[in-house]
């Protein structure tokens, strides 16, 4: 794995912990967390689109030659079927995105960006580029252009518009999630269950430090518990610092779980390096990490 050791410290909790550290993936999701706390307020800017997320539909909705149904532009944007239906229609009604039924496939429509929605996306595109500068503090101007040109690389894109780095991360961490999670289905494991394991077995700990050090909520913390519980493959014990609360230890078959697993993600690490070019791999982790080393200034 990269040794990223120290450039990748857990900053204000958005940094991946040490144990996760070394893999793109995990600093792609650090990196995520990031982008959306950093993630310009864009209510007042435009009719019809207020959020990061409706500035992300539409931006790619106006990329050249772009032709996304509304499954394709979901999967790429990380967002569910339901929630993208909605998107759209109100896109719609405020005549900033045109549907129409994909000759190649009657089931699905294809998705147009119009005049109107063009107009919005200029508007909220100074909020959006302020917001990248937030988030690139850290970076240099080539290598926030070498960052962005590894991310579009890394999803098989061409050359990003510039001032996009928070919406590639996004996107790139999603892309790959998605190939981790169909990678682990076979195990069973999700990649939640993943970074847990990885960080219970380097320490006993509390379900609210576990859900810090892996920076999602505690409701779903207890669920990716429950999950490993179930499967014998942790267990809850009494803190003996504070008997009040429960510390959570690795078991035996957790340990080989997190062996299967640590094999699986790896392999699909090999691949973004297939991508990337061993180097480029490299290097897209090194400036995430230093990307990630601005959190606590900047979250």
């Amino acid at each position: 794995m990269v040794d990223v050791d120290a450039l990748s410290r857990q900053a204000a909790g958005v940094g991946p912990p040490p144990c996760l550290a070394g893999y793109a993936a995990c600093l792609l999701r650090s990196a995520y967390v990031l982008a959306t706390r950093l993630a310009p307020d864009l209510r007042d800017t435009a009719d019809g689109a207020g959020s990061f997320r409706d500035f992300q539909v539409l931006d790619a909705l106006g990329e050249p030659g772009a032709a996304y149904s509304q499954q394709d532009l979901g999967d790429r944007l990380g967002i569910n079927r339901t929630t993208m239906v909605k998107l759209i229609d109100r896109f719609e009604a405020a005549g900033q995105v045109t549907r129409a039924r994909n000759p190649d496939d009657r089931r699905s429509y294809v998705l147009a960006l119009t005049e109107d929605g063009r107009a919005a996306v200029k508007a909220m595109d100074p909020a959006v580029s302020a917001a990248d500068d937030r988030l690139t503090a850290a970076l240099a101007a080539a290598e926030r252009d070498r960052l962005d040109t590894l991310l579009a690389r890394l999803m098989s894109r061409p050359a990003p518009p510039p001032h996009r780095t928070g919406a590639l991360i996004t996107q790139a961490h999603h892309s790959v999630r998605h190939r981790v999670e169909a990678a682990l289905a076979g195990s069973g494991l999700h990649p939640r269950h993943f970074g847990a394991l990885a960080v219970v077995a380097d320490e006993a700990l509390s379900q609210q430090q576990l859900a810090r050090r892996l920076a999602i909520s505690e409701q779903a913390v207890l669920q990716v518990v429950d999950d490993l519980e179930r499967a014998g493959q942790v267990v809850r014990d009494r803190d003996p610092q504070d008997r009040r609360r429960y510390a959570l230890r690795i078991t035996e078959s957790g340990r080989l779980a997190l062996a299967t697993a640590r094999g699986i993600v790896e392999a699909v690490e090999a691949e973004l390096a297939a991508t990337l070019g061993a180097d480029g791999r490299a290097e897209l982790a090194t400036l995430l990490a230093a990307l990630l080393r601005t959190a606590e200034d900047q979250a």
